[in-house]
């Protein structure tokens, strides 16, 4: 049987719900009419489901409820009223209500929001032992997972932290690249030196340069004075360049330099610098698709992959799921001042048939998402979004790269957004165009729209070699000549 308690100096709309919409529980209901009453049958009564008025003849139900809480009462509370202040809602919603009704009463929503008021209260009843305290000290970089992929990634990090070598980590974007290498540097000779990270896509082609190897004074407009580039400041220490599978061609063979000799010369300057770094990089692009479009250097990428290591994407470690949702509730606890702290069995099956698109990052979102709606120790499935309770994965199962792009630099302060998110789209539209056209310059400036002056200058900053090869229906005009990109 489930106990209510409705403190309601007019009850009597509640009770008939009750009684009418929720026989099947054979509740057993008891009626405060004030506050103070509504405090002391809390008490004596022990109800598995408080329903709240918001205004009471003694007191406001916000400072009942805060009393319910001081005396450690664990009943979910669902506030039920004929005001429809919205700041009463969002005040109720923040102290930690269940929910928030109002008169009149819509009575499936009643029947539904009171069912999971009384599942949750009939977990916390079966589970009567103090929350465990979350592990402060708990590393925020560990990585989680137990599945026979996980494991294989564990041993190859292992294998190769104190080889001081290479190391390439593929994997789907969101599968958490970056904590395999911070941790090859925690376990590397190196961990008591620098560790950089660097993404390559969020930086413009113009800036990437300077950000990778520095620049002299003069180099460029608004170079006022040296500036000492990631390779330098990181010597002795490594180096975590992400999304390289987006570096523009014409960095890539001075990369490729570092890593044969370790020296580079700063933009700009003709002094030879000297560094030591270790590079782990990282993409989630087929670099071996890229090298046959042109796209990769072929020597880069064989340089590269001295030892590789692929990070399997969420959709094939569910049975890691309860060992994350574990870990990332208590962080987010924390963070939010929840007490979520378990998931249902309904609310894990519903996690485990999802796909996960997003991965990692994704399954962290939907947790965040649900302590939100969370009241409570346990996670219900109607705590969870609407994607992950029907199984709907949206249309763009991959994270959009421009709209990352366009955060990044908005996230970053830039006030030069236009000109940063026109070269990133031109660094990704004009080698498809040009492979569209067959390689020919005339057709592909023809579908862009732009003269073939307008596309040679932009083929160059992108750093691509021009050879000449003259088409005989454009031959006699030097302008329109056909000339097909090579990558340098």
């Amino acid at each position: 049987m489930t106990r209510y308690l409705v403190v309601d100096d007019e009850p009597e709309l509640i009770v008939t719900a009750i009684k009418h919409f929720l026989s099947d529980t054979s509740p057993i209901i008891e009626v405060a009419l004030t506050g103070a009453e509504g405090l002391a049958k809390a008490t004596a009564f022990s109800p598995d489901v408080i329903l709240l008025d918001v205004q009471l003849p003694d007191q406001l139900g916000l400072e009942i409820f805060e009393s319910l809480r001081k005396c450690e009462n664990r009943a979910p509370v669902i506030f039920v009223t004929a005001s429809s202040t919205a700041e009463t809602a969002i005040e109720a919603m923040k102290l930690g209500a269940f929910d928030y009704l109002f008169k009149p009463l819509d009575f499936s929503t009643f029947r539904q929001i009171v069912l999971q008021a009384v599942e949750l209260s009939r977990l916390t009843h079966s589970h009567s032992h103090e929350i465990e305290v979350p592990n402060e000290g708990r590393d925020p970089d560990a990585m989680i997972g137990r599945c026979t992929p996980m494991r294989n990634v564990y041993k190859s990090i292992g294998l190769v932290s104190a080889q001081d070598v290479i190391v390439l980590v593929t994997g789907e974007s969101g599968t958490g690249k970056e904590l395999v290498a911070r941790a090859i540097h925690k376990h590397s000779k190196r961990a008591d030196k620098p560790y950089l990270a660097i993404n390559s896509a969020a930086i413009p082609e113009n800036l990437l340069e300077s950000e990778l190897f520095g620049h002299e004074k003069g180099a460029f407009t608004g170079a006022d004075k040296r500036r000492v580039g990631k390779f330098e400041q990181c010597s002795g220490g490594t180096v975590f360049l992400d999304e390289i599978g987006d570096m523009p061609l014409v960095l890539q063979s001075k990369m490729l330099r570092v890593l044969q000799d370790q020296t580079f010369e700063r933009v700009g300057g003709n002094e030879t610098i000297q560094t030591d770094v270790r590079l782990i990089a990282a993409t989630n692009h087929d670099l071996p698709s890229l090298v046959t479009q042109g796209r990769f250097r072929a020597d880069l990428f064989y340089r590269l992959s001295v030892f590789t290591i692929r990070l399997p994407p969420l959709r094939d470690r569910i049975e890691d799921l309860p060992l994350l949702a574990d870990f990332y509730l208590k962080r987010f606890n924390r963070e939010m001042g929840k007490q979520v702290s378990e998931v249902t069995p309904e609310a894990m099956a519903m996690l485990a048939a999802y796909p996960w698109p997003g991965n990692i990052r994704e399954f962290q979102s939907v947790l965040k998402q649900a302590l939100v709606r969370g009241k409570g120790r346990y996670l219900l499935p109607s705590f969870l979004p609407d994607q992950i309770q029907h199984g709907i994965v949206p249309a763009q199962t991959a994270e959009d790269p421009l709209e990352l792009f366009i955060n990044e630099r908005l996230a970053s302060g830039s006030e030069n957004v236009f000109d940063e998110v026109i070269g990133y789209v031109e660094r990704r539209l004009l080698p498809e165009v040009l492979k569209h056209a067959g390689g020919s310059q005339v057709q592909a400036a023809r579908i862009l729209g732009v003269t073939r002056r307008t596309l040679r200058t932009r083929l160059r900053n992108l750093g691509l070699r021009v050879a000449h090869s003259v088409e005989s229906d454009v031959a006699a005009n030097d302008d329109d000549a056909d000339e097909r990109p090579q990558a340098i």
